[in-house]
């Protein structure tokens, strides 16, 4: 069918018309806050429904009546929603609304408000599915408008600097341990063994601030695309901004009269509609949106702490004393980070210092055996040196 054939509105008529019975049917099995969003929902699809009749009366085509049944597809959905609940069919729906929320980009007689409801459809279901706070659950609305859902216990860095740091050391102490044990190995001199530990954990701190300084550079340019979005969708509809952060705060847990009060304290104050968006439509702190510099000196100096466990003793030390003593304070230092890493990751003291302990002494042990074939095979092992 062509894309100036005005018998294309028959098929948009038939989609928003199924929509609407398919809603109304789901909220008569629902309740509360997710029984007013199905028929908000229903609304708005049997507005858009509306709209196509119109167009089609214009173009002279007469118009189907409107269906009054289910079709077999979605009576099953409406009769499995009766019989295990909402939650069974809400990622259905989700993915159904997701898979058409473009259906109208590229149509010159759909208004831009159309295709805007049709993505924010599948919206609406993530987070009756899964960001739907339960209804005892307490929210607080103070003066300002702000909202506080509860949850104080998730803890997010957003910078980024305390996981680089905590892998920065980690990764500096296994790498750097392997790094000396390879060449202890070969039994050169202790000279050689500390130029290749100094080395490595130079180079490793560089590559690590490095990598570190790209990725959260990058991330702060796309976060910031992100918002500049946001921003101009504020400034150019607002009014579909705030339905939507009302639409947000609902499928929490909020009432109405509460959401829209809420909504419209916030939108008072154009800079607290903008940053309350960003964080509860993006995901988003536009306060810690990640400093490049920051985390690549935070990288640099945990790698060089990490890596510098083994290269200490051979400061001090020779010969065996040298390598037996790296080869404590890397065994502590790996058990001392592994159960840090465990406790900050909520996977157990003991389980982190045991993994981070297998893992290094594992990359050790195979870099102390391949230096030690090297060395015979070189003649440095038994030349004695160091």
């Amino acid at each position: 069918m062509s894309s100036r054939d005005p018998r294309r509105f028959l098929r948009y008529l038939e989609a928003e018309r199924k929509a609407t019975l398919l809603y109304r049917a789901l909220a008569d099995v629902s309740d509360g806050e997710r029984r007013e969003a199905l028929l908000e929902l229903a609304d708005i699809e049997e507005h858009h429904a509306a709209h196509w009749v119109q167009k089609l009366a214009e173009a002279g085509i007469d118009v189907p009546p409107a269906p009054t049944t289910l079709d077999p597809q979605d009576a099953a959905m409406v009769a499995r929603a009766r019989a295990a609940g909402m939650d069974g069919v809400l990622a259905d729906l989700e993915e159904e609304e997701g898979a058409n929320a473009g259906m109208y980009d590229d149509e010159p007689d759909a208004p831009d408000s159309m295709s805007a409801d049709e993505r924010e459809h599948a919206e609406t279901f993530r987070r009756l599915r899964g960001g739907r706070a339960p209804a005892t659950s307490p929210s607080v609305v103070a003066a300002d408008g702000t909202v506080d859902l509860g949850e104080k216990w998730h803890k997010i860095d957003a910078s980024g600097s305390v996981r680089a740091a905590i892998f920065g050391i980690s990764d500096g102490l296994v790498s750097n341990t392997a790094l000396v044990m390879g060449f202890a190995g070969t039994g050169t001199d202790r000279g050689v063994v500390l130029f290749a530990g100094i080395a490595g954990l130079l180079a490793g701190a560089f590559s690590m601030a490095a990598g570190e300084y790209v990725s959260v550079a990058s991330q702060r340019d796309l976060f910031r695309r992100e918002l500049d979005m946001e921003a101009a969708e504020l400034r150019d509809k607002p009014e579909e901004e705030r339905r939507e952060l009302e639409l947000i705060y609902r499928a929490k847990g909020m009432d109405r009269e509460t959401a829209r009060a809420a909504v419209d304290k916030i939108f008072a104050d154009p800079d607290k509609a903008l940053d309350t968006l960003a964080r509860e439509e993006l995901g988003l702190n536009p306060d810690e949106l990640g400093n490049p510099y920051k985390v690549a000196a935070s990288s640099f100096l945990a790698f060089a702490i990490g890596a510098f466990v083994v290269v200490l003793p051979y400061i001090f030390l020779t010969g065996t004393m040298a390598l037996v003593t790296a080869i404590v304070l890397s065994v502590i230092a790996m058990l001392v980070v592994g159960g840090l890493v465990g406790r900050f990751s909520g996977r157990g003291v003991v389980r982190g210092a045991l993994r981070q302990f297998a893992v290094g002494a594992l990359a050790a042990a195979v870099t102390f055996v391949i230096g030690r074939v090297i060395g015979d095979l070189t003649g440095l092992s038994s030349a004695g040196l160091g």
